[in-house]
């Protein structure tokens, strides 16, 4: 895909309000591409709208509910009669502090990071067939490739997305459907502004979108960014387990609690 292939085609983001997902919404609409964004907060959309150059659409609705999710599909499929880009970005982030464990916050980030996938996979895959070089694109992370201290359930969604959307990606190939997978590093969002921790590397969500535009353009299996972030935690993840867990627990705050 080229760049000039943005003009009049038709995207669709959720996750759209803030973040990535709204920096990727100016983005390609200053290329010219007609775009639907989606979220749960229906006036940050709008301000989104008001920021994008061309045609939008801003149609709210919950990722992490079903029916709402295939009516806005029903919806869009009404309207546009089909789709050619998605991507299924919208997400959440919480951490696990032990000693307590908490199965109600691995349940919430779930539904919304991975079943937010599924449910969007669902619904949008009948837009995908009808449109022009059809693009699904799912929000992993560079955090999918390896366990990292605290991540026991925002990693456990990414890890899944990751092997959803390859599995994904080799039975959509008869149907000539293209599968990318985004794994970025840290990005600047009103969701890493509540980290407690220090965030090497950060980029801007800006600066992450273009990133995001040039792999769609390539029609890359995986766009991860920052290159060398994601190539360390790359690293870590093929050393011996014994050794990972050894350099990963010294940024534990439980590891450091004990000593």
């Amino acid at each position: 895909m080229m760049k000039a292939d943005w003009s009049n085609r038709r995207v669709w983001i959720t996750g759209a309000s803030s973040g990535i997902g709204k920096a990727l919404a100016l983005e390609l609409s200053r290329e010219g591409a007609r775009i639907v964004v989606s979220g749960r907060n229906a006036e940050r959309l709008a301000e989104v709208s008001k920021a994008c150059a061309g045609e939008v659409w801003v149609l709210p609705f919950d990722a992490a509910d079903r029916k709402a999710t295939c009516e806005a599909a029903r919806e869009v499929d009404h309207a546009w009669g089909g789709m050619d880009t998605v991507v299924l970005n919208a997400g959440i982030c919480e951490y696990i502090d032990l000693p307590a464990f908490d199965a109600t916050s691995v349940q919430r980030v779930m539904d919304v990071n991975f079943m937010g996938i599924v449910y969007g996979i669902e619904a949008i895959l009948p837009l995908l067939r009808k449109g022009h070089l059809p693009h699904l694109v799912g929000m992993s992370s560079t955090v999918a490739y390896t366990g990292l201290p605290r991540a026991e359930a925002y990693g456990a969604s990414k890890a899944a997305i990751r092997y959803l959307l390859q599995a994904l990606r080799i039975d959509l190939l008869a149907e000539k459907i293209d599968v990318s997978i985004i794994c970025p590093g840290f990005v600047q969002t009103p969701l890493t502004d509540l980290n407690d921790f220090p965030m090497p590397m950060r980029i801007s969500a800006e600066e992450s979108a273009k990133r995001i535009r040039k792999g769609l353009e390539r029609r890359a299996h995986e766009i991860r960014y920052p290159t060398c972030f994601a190539l360390i935690l790359r690293t870590l993840a093929v050393l011996p387990s014994r050794l990972r867990t050894r350099l990963l627990a010294t940024m534990s705050p439980n590891w450091q609690r004990a000593r």
